[in-house]
Protein backbone atom coordinates (compact mmCIF):
# COMPACT_ATOMS: atom_id res chain seq x y z
CA UNK A 1 0.00 0.00 0.00
CA UNK A 2 1.55 3.80 -1.25
CA UNK A 3 1.64 6.42 1.71
CA UNK A 4 -1.38 7.98 0.10
CA UNK A 5 -3.25 4.77 -0.08
CA UNK A 6 -2.62 4.60 4.07
CA UNK A 7 -3.51 8.08 4.24
CA UNK A 8 -6.93 7.71 2.70
CA UNK A 9 -7.54 4.79 4.42
CA UNK A 10 -6.32 6.53 8.01
CA UNK A 11 -8.03 9.98 7.01
CA UNK A 12 -11.86 9.28 9.22
CA UNK A 13 -9.35 9.36 12.22
CA UNK A 14 -8.76 13.04 11.96
CA UNK A 15 -12.44 14.14 12.09
CA UNK A 16 -15.05 15.10 15.36
CA UNK A 17 -18.18 15.44 13.98
CA UNK A 18 -21.56 15.74 15.36
CA UNK A 19 -25.06 14.45 13.96
CA UNK A 20 -28.27 14.86 14.33
CA UNK A 21 -31.00 13.31 16.62
CA UNK A 22 -31.08 10.70 19.82
CA UNK A 23 -29.98 8.05 18.01
CA UNK A 24 -27.76 6.96 15.05
CA UNK A 25 -29.06 6.43 11.98
CA UNK A 26 -28.28 3.89 9.60
CA UNK A 27 -26.23 6.34 6.94
CA UNK A 28 -24.55 8.17 9.93
CA UNK A 29 -23.57 4.50 11.56
CA UNK A 30 -22.24 3.14 7.51
CA UNK A 31 -20.33 6.75 7.36
CA UNK A 32 -18.59 6.42 10.75
CA UNK A 33 -17.26 2.51 10.46
CA UNK A 34 -16.76 3.12 6.32
CA UNK A 35 -14.77 5.87 6.68
CA UNK A 36 -13.14 5.17 9.91
CA UNK A 37 -14.11 8.57 11.73
CA UNK A 38 -11.90 9.21 15.07
CA UNK A 39 -14.77 10.91 16.91
CA UNK A 40 -17.77 12.39 17.37
CA UNK A 41 -19.39 15.65 19.44
CA UNK A 42 -22.85 15.73 21.20
CA UNK A 43 -24.89 18.57 21.79
CA UNK A 44 -27.96 19.13 24.04
CA UNK A 45 -30.25 18.27 21.00
CA UNK A 46 -28.52 14.55 20.90
CA UNK A 47 -29.66 14.16 25.07
CA UNK A 48 -32.45 13.34 26.68
CA UNK A 49 -31.50 11.55 29.52
CA UNK A 50 -28.90 9.85 30.97
CA UNK A 51 -30.16 6.04 29.76
CA UNK A 52 -30.63 7.32 26.18
CA UNK A 53 -27.08 9.15 25.61
CA UNK A 54 -25.34 5.94 27.05
CA UNK A 55 -27.44 3.53 24.66
CA UNK A 56 -26.43 6.26 22.32
CA UNK A 57 -22.96 6.36 23.14
CA UNK A 58 -22.81 2.45 22.96
CA UNK A 59 -24.27 2.26 20.05
CA UNK A 60 -21.42 5.10 18.27
CA UNK A 61 -19.04 2.60 19.78
CA UNK A 62 -19.90 -0.40 17.94
CA UNK A 63 -19.26 1.52 14.70
CA UNK A 64 -15.72 1.13 15.88
CA UNK A 65 -12.70 -0.57 13.96
CA UNK A 66 -9.98 -1.58 16.16
CA UNK A 67 -9.68 1.49 18.88
CA UNK A 68 -12.81 3.30 20.58
CA UNK A 69 -14.05 6.71 18.97
CA UNK A 70 -13.51 9.89 20.80
CA UNK A 71 -16.96 10.98 22.21
CA UNK A 72 -16.66 14.53 23.08
CA UNK A 73 -19.18 16.85 24.93
CA UNK A 74 -18.75 21.08 25.70
CA UNK A 75 -19.63 20.74 29.23
CA UNK A 76 -17.88 23.53 30.83
CA UNK A 77 -20.82 24.58 33.21
CA UNK A 78 -22.67 27.70 33.24
CA UNK A 79 -24.48 28.51 29.81
CA UNK A 80 -21.75 26.07 27.95
CA UNK A 81 -23.05 22.60 29.79
CA UNK A 82 -25.07 20.46 27.25
CA UNK A 83 -26.43 17.66 29.28
CA UNK A 84 -29.15 19.35 32.08
CA UNK A 85 -31.07 17.15 34.05
CA UNK A 86 -30.50 14.98 36.06
CA UNK A 87 -26.88 15.57 35.58
CA UNK A 88 -25.35 18.03 38.55
CA UNK A 89 -25.84 21.75 37.26
CA UNK A 90 -22.52 22.62 37.12
CA UNK A 91 -21.69 26.69 37.97
CA UNK A 92 -19.53 28.94 35.14
CA UNK A 93 -15.76 29.26 36.13
CA UNK A 94 -16.09 32.92 37.52
CA UNK A 95 -18.09 31.64 40.47
CA UNK A 96 -15.75 28.60 40.75
CA UNK A 97 -12.60 30.67 40.78
CA UNK A 98 -14.27 33.09 43.07
CA UNK A 99 -13.40 30.49 45.58
CA UNK A 100 -10.10 31.22 45.31
CA UNK A 101 -9.11 27.28 45.84
CA UNK A 102 -7.56 24.87 43.47
CA UNK A 103 -9.31 21.64 45.61
CA UNK A 104 -12.88 23.09 44.64
CA UNK A 105 -12.19 23.21 41.02
CA UNK A 106 -10.60 19.79 41.35
CA UNK A 107 -13.47 18.28 43.19
CA UNK A 108 -16.23 19.86 40.99
CA UNK A 109 -14.02 18.59 37.79
CA UNK A 110 -13.96 14.90 39.44
CA UNK A 111 -17.79 15.17 39.79
CA UNK A 112 -17.97 16.77 35.95
CA UNK A 113 -15.83 13.64 34.69
CA UNK A 114 -17.92 11.24 36.73
CA UNK A 115 -20.75 12.13 35.57
CA UNK A 116 -19.57 12.49 31.85
CA UNK A 117 -17.36 8.65 32.18
CA UNK A 118 -20.51 7.11 33.85
CA UNK A 119 -22.56 7.58 30.14
CA UNK A 120 -19.63 6.85 27.81
CA UNK A 121 -18.36 10.42 27.33
CA UNK A 122 -14.31 10.27 27.30
CA UNK A 123 -13.48 13.67 26.10
CA UNK A 124 -14.52 17.28 27.54
CA UNK A 125 -13.68 20.49 25.51
CA UNK A 126 -12.96 21.79 29.28
CA UNK A 127 -11.14 24.39 30.70
CA UNK A 128 -11.55 27.39 29.17
CA UNK A 129 -7.78 27.94 30.00
CA UNK A 130 -8.27 32.02 27.84
CA UNK A 131 -7.68 34.58 30.62
CA UNK A 132 -10.47 37.28 30.53
CA UNK A 133 -8.28 40.74 29.79
CA UNK A 134 -10.86 42.10 27.60
CA UNK A 135 -14.34 43.26 29.68
CA UNK A 136 -15.98 43.67 26.24
CA UNK A 137 -15.30 40.14 25.12
CA UNK A 138 -19.05 38.70 23.90
CA UNK A 139 -17.75 35.09 24.36
CA UNK A 140 -15.53 34.18 27.34
CA UNK A 141 -16.41 36.48 30.13
CA UNK A 142 -17.49 34.20 32.46
CA UNK A 143 -16.22 31.14 30.99
CA UNK A 144 -12.70 31.94 31.95
CA UNK A 145 -11.22 31.71 35.80
CA UNK A 146 -10.13 35.16 36.45
CA UNK A 147 -8.31 38.30 34.42
CA UNK A 148 -4.82 37.30 35.55
CA UNK A 149 -2.51 34.52 34.96
CA UNK A 150 -1.84 33.45 38.28
CA UNK A 151 -5.62 33.03 38.86
CA UNK A 152 -6.45 31.46 35.20
CA UNK A 153 -3.39 28.57 35.41
CA UNK A 154 -4.40 27.34 39.25
CA UNK A 155 -7.91 26.89 38.22
CA UNK A 156 -7.04 25.36 34.65
CA UNK A 157 -4.58 22.97 36.19
CA UNK A 158 -6.75 21.50 38.68
CA UNK A 159 -9.91 20.79 36.01
CA UNK A 160 -7.62 19.01 34.07
CA UNK A 161 -6.19 16.92 36.85
CA UNK A 162 -9.81 16.25 37.99
CA UNK A 163 -10.61 14.87 34.62
CA UNK A 164 -7.85 12.79 33.98
CA UNK A 165 -7.61 11.39 37.58
CA UNK A 166 -11.20 9.90 36.75
CA UNK A 167 -10.80 8.57 33.00
CA UNK A 168 -11.86 11.66 31.03
CA UNK A 169 -9.54 13.38 28.84
CA UNK A 170 -9.37 17.41 29.35
CA UNK A 171 -8.59 19.51 26.13
CA UNK A 172 -8.01 23.12 26.98
CA UNK A 173 -8.96 26.01 24.70
CA UNK A 174 -8.67 28.21 22.75
CA UNK A 175 -4.70 28.99 22.24
CA UNK A 176 -3.07 30.98 22.24
CA UNK A 177 -5.66 32.77 24.12
CA UNK A 178 -9.50 34.19 23.37
CA UNK A 179 -9.55 36.67 26.66
CA UNK A 180 -8.74 39.25 24.44
CA UNK A 181 -11.22 39.71 21.72
CA UNK A 182 -14.24 41.66 21.03
CA UNK A 183 -15.80 39.98 18.38
CA UNK A 184 -17.16 36.67 18.75
CA UNK A 185 -15.28 34.16 16.04
CA UNK A 186 -18.51 31.92 15.62
CA UNK A 187 -20.14 34.90 13.70
CA UNK A 188 -16.71 36.96 11.93
CA UNK A 189 -12.67 36.56 12.78
CA UNK A 190 -11.46 38.78 15.54
CA UNK A 191 -8.39 40.21 15.57
CA UNK A 192 -5.84 40.36 18.59
CA UNK A 193 -3.05 42.87 18.67
CA UNK A 194 -1.13 41.08 21.71
CA UNK A 195 2.70 42.03 21.25
CA UNK A 196 4.23 38.50 21.16
CA UNK A 197 6.00 39.12 24.73
CA UNK A 198 2.77 39.86 26.22
CA UNK A 199 1.33 36.37 24.97
CA UNK A 200 4.26 34.84 25.95
CA UNK A 201 4.52 36.10 29.94
CA UNK A 202 0.57 36.13 29.87
CA UNK A 203 -1.49 34.12 27.46
CA UNK A 204 0.98 30.96 26.82
CA UNK A 205 1.39 30.59 30.46
CA UNK A 206 -2.21 28.69 31.41
CA UNK A 207 -1.75 26.33 28.67
CA UNK A 208 1.97 25.49 29.31
CA UNK A 209 1.21 24.53 33.02
CA UNK A 210 -2.02 22.55 31.73
CA UNK A 211 0.60 20.46 29.71
CA UNK A 212 2.71 19.60 32.96
CA UNK A 213 -0.52 18.18 34.12
CA UNK A 214 -0.42 15.97 31.34
CA UNK A 215 -3.28 17.69 29.46
CA UNK A 216 -3.24 15.81 26.00
CA UNK A 217 -5.28 18.16 24.12
CA UNK A 218 -5.55 21.74 23.31
CA UNK A 219 -8.13 23.57 20.70
CA UNK A 220 -7.15 26.23 18.81
CA UNK A 221 -8.72 29.89 18.49
CA UNK A 222 -9.84 31.17 14.86
CA UNK A 223 -8.52 34.60 16.18
CA UNK A 224 -6.16 36.48 13.80
CA UNK A 225 -2.84 37.52 16.04
CA UNK A 226 -0.89 39.51 13.47
CA UNK A 227 2.23 39.69 15.36
CA UNK A 228 2.67 36.07 15.13
CA UNK A 229 0.94 35.69 12.04
CA UNK A 230 -0.01 38.30 9.71
CA UNK A 231 -2.30 36.50 7.64
CA UNK A 232 -3.66 33.32 8.97
CA UNK A 233 -6.05 32.76 12.08
CA UNK A 234 -4.67 30.58 15.23
CA UNK A 235 -6.25 27.65 13.62
CA UNK A 236 -4.26 27.44 10.36
CA UNK A 237 -1.16 29.16 10.63
CA UNK A 238 1.75 26.68 10.59
CA UNK A 239 3.75 29.52 12.83
CA UNK A 240 1.04 29.64 16.04
CA UNK A 241 0.76 25.65 15.93
CA UNK A 242 4.29 24.89 14.83
CA UNK A 243 6.49 27.56 15.66
CA UNK A 244 4.87 28.32 18.95
CA UNK A 245 3.06 25.22 20.50
CA UNK A 246 5.16 22.66 19.13
CA UNK A 247 8.61 23.96 19.23
CA UNK A 248 8.61 26.81 21.94
CA UNK A 249 5.84 25.34 24.53
CA UNK A 250 7.06 21.59 23.71
CA UNK A 251 4.16 20.01 23.09
CA UNK A 252 3.67 16.77 21.08
CA UNK A 253 0.26 15.28 21.73
CA UNK A 254 -2.69 16.65 20.21
CA UNK A 255 -3.72 19.45 18.29
CA UNK A 256 -7.79 20.08 17.77
CA UNK A 257 -9.42 22.85 15.53
CA UNK A 258 -12.41 24.36 17.00
CA UNK A 259 -15.47 23.82 15.24
CA UNK A 260 -14.95 24.82 11.12
CA UNK A 261 -17.96 25.64 10.64
CA UNK A 262 -17.61 28.51 12.24
CA UNK A 263 -17.54 32.00 10.27
CA UNK A 264 -14.44 33.13 11.60
CA UNK A 265 -13.23 30.18 8.94
CA UNK A 266 -15.81 29.47 5.87
CA UNK A 267 -16.60 33.48 5.77
CA UNK A 268 -12.54 34.11 4.65
CA UNK A 269 -11.26 30.73 3.73
CA UNK A 270 -13.94 28.25 2.61
CA UNK A 271 -15.21 24.87 3.04
CA UNK A 272 -13.13 23.25 0.69
CA UNK A 273 -9.76 24.79 1.36
CA UNK A 274 -9.86 25.11 5.69
CA UNK A 275 -9.68 21.68 6.56
CA UNK A 276 -7.01 21.57 4.24
CA UNK A 277 -5.03 24.29 5.76
CA UNK A 278 -5.87 23.24 9.36
CA UNK A 279 -3.96 20.06 8.89
CA UNK A 280 -1.12 21.50 7.37
CA UNK A 281 -0.65 24.60 9.93
CA UNK A 282 -0.29 21.58 12.32
CA UNK A 283 -4.39 20.40 13.54
CA UNK A 284 -4.46 16.74 14.41
CA UNK A 285 -8.57 16.58 14.98
CA UNK A 286 -10.63 18.50 13.06
CA UNK A 287 -14.54 19.11 14.68
CA UNK A 288 -17.30 19.44 12.69
CA UNK A 289 -20.39 19.99 14.21
CA UNK A 290 -22.60 18.80 11.25
CA UNK A 291 -22.26 15.28 9.41
CA UNK A 292 -22.67 17.31 6.23
CA UNK A 293 -19.69 19.45 7.01
CA UNK A 294 -17.70 16.55 7.94
CA UNK A 295 -18.83 14.38 5.08
CA UNK A 296 -18.02 17.57 2.52
CA UNK A 297 -14.42 18.05 4.58
CA UNK A 298 -13.72 14.32 3.77
CA UNK A 299 -14.20 13.88 0.50
CA UNK A 300 -12.36 17.32 -0.32
CA UNK A 301 -9.05 15.86 1.52
CA UNK A 302 -9.63 12.53 -0.13
CA UNK A 303 -9.28 14.30 -3.55
CA UNK A 304 -6.35 16.66 -2.21
CA UNK A 305 -4.69 13.27 -1.06
CA UNK A 306 -5.63 11.90 -4.60
CA UNK A 307 -4.38 14.70 -6.57
CA UNK A 308 -0.94 15.60 -4.81
CA UNK A 309 -2.12 18.68 -3.14
CA UNK A 310 -2.38 17.18 0.44
CA UNK A 311 1.06 15.55 1.91
CA UNK A 312 0.14 12.05 2.78
CA UNK A 313 3.13 12.16 5.86
CA UNK A 314 0.47 15.06 7.42
CA UNK A 315 -2.87 12.65 7.31
CA UNK A 316 -0.30 9.62 8.94
CA UNK A 317 1.15 11.54 11.67
CA UNK A 318 -2.42 13.03 12.70
CA UNK A 319 -4.16 9.82 12.78
CA UNK A 320 -1.15 7.78 14.65
CA UNK A 321 -1.28 10.59 17.08
CA UNK A 322 -4.93 10.05 17.47
CA UNK A 323 -4.36 5.99 17.53
CA UNK A 324 -1.60 5.96 20.32
CA UNK A 325 -3.62 8.20 23.13
CA UNK A 326 -6.57 6.52 22.66
CA UNK A 327 -4.69 3.20 23.20
CA UNK A 328 -3.02 4.77 25.88
CA UNK A 329 -6.28 5.86 27.68
CA UNK A 330 -9.30 4.28 26.41
CA UNK A 331 -8.33 0.58 26.35
CA UNK A 332 -9.65 -1.85 27.31
CA UNK A 333 -12.96 -0.52 25.87
CA UNK A 334 -16.20 -1.39 27.84
CA UNK A 335 -19.64 -0.46 27.31
CA UNK A 336 -21.29 1.17 29.10
CA UNK A 337 -24.17 -0.42 31.93
CA UNK A 338 -27.32 1.58 31.62
CA UNK A 339 -28.70 -0.16 35.00
CA UNK A 340 -25.91 1.38 36.52
CA UNK A 341 -26.27 5.06 35.83
CA UNK A 342 -29.09 6.01 38.55
CA UNK A 343 -26.14 5.90 41.67
CA UNK A 344 -23.49 8.19 39.35
CA UNK A 345 -25.67 11.01 38.03
CA UNK A 346 -27.12 13.89 40.14
CA UNK A 347 -26.60 12.35 43.13
CA UNK A 348 -27.21 13.92 46.49
CA UNK A 349 -23.32 13.80 47.03
CA UNK A 350 -22.64 15.59 44.36
CA UNK A 351 -25.28 18.38 44.75
CA UNK A 352 -23.43 18.76 48.79
CA UNK A 353 -19.95 19.64 46.54
CA UNK A 354 -21.62 22.49 44.22
CA UNK A 355 -23.65 23.85 47.46
CA UNK A 356 -20.51 24.20 49.40
CA UNK A 357 -19.46 27.09 47.09
CA UNK A 358 -23.01 27.75 45.46
CA UNK A 359 -25.34 27.10 48.56
CA UNK A 360 -28.73 29.24 46.56
CA UNK A 361 -28.09 26.73 43.67
CA UNK A 362 -30.26 23.98 43.21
Amino acid sequence: MTPTDSAIEQLGELFIMGFSGLELSDETSAFISQAGIGGVILFSANYENPAQVAELNNQIQECRRELPLWISVDHEGGKVQRFKKPFTKIPEASVIAATGSPKVAFDISELIAKELKAVGINLNFCPVADINTNPKNPIIGNRAFGTTEDEVSKMVTAIVRGHLTNGVQACVKHFPGHGDTTVDSHLALPKVNTPIETLRDREFRPFSKAFKSRCSMVMTAHILFPHLDPKYPATLSPTILKTFLRDELRYNRIVISDDLEMSAITDNFGAEEAPKLALEAGCDLLIYRSEAAARHAYISLKKALEEGRLNPEIVLTAAERSRTLKREVLMPYEAVRIAELGNKIGTPENAAVIQKILPQQE
